[in-house]
């Protein structure tokens, strides 16, 4: 779907993880973008968990898995997922203009 794009796996895995049910650290990626997300097309599936705020679930994910690590790691997924909005954005832009073209 979007794997050719930075950060395309997060979107993969994340979305398929909602639509099972799964609580992990590309599900919570997709929530915390899922604004931005679905302004470019991207349904996002009904999470299976309570999550109103994926960034501190998130946050509390990497604490439980990496420990001292965690902040680093968090700070980089970030980044990662804004280069994919970001991507995203590009490509919705490019397929509307695309589209007027035609």
């Amino acid at each position: 779907m979007h794997e050719e794009l930075p950060g395309g796996e997060i979107l993969h895995d994340g979305l398929r993880d909602l639509e099972s049910g799964i609580r992990s650290v590309a599900a919570l990626l997709v929530l915390i973008a899922a604004p931005r997300l679905a302004r470019c097309g991207v349904k996002i599936p009904q999470a299976a968990f309570p999550c109103p705020l994926p960034e501190h679930q998130l946050y509390d994910l990497l604490v439980a898995e990496h420990g001292p690590e965690a902040y680093r790691l968090y700070r980089s997924l970030l980044r990662r997922l804004v280069s994919l909005e970001n991507a995203l954005d590009i490509a919705s832009e490019s397929a509307e203009i695309m589209a007027a073209a035609h």
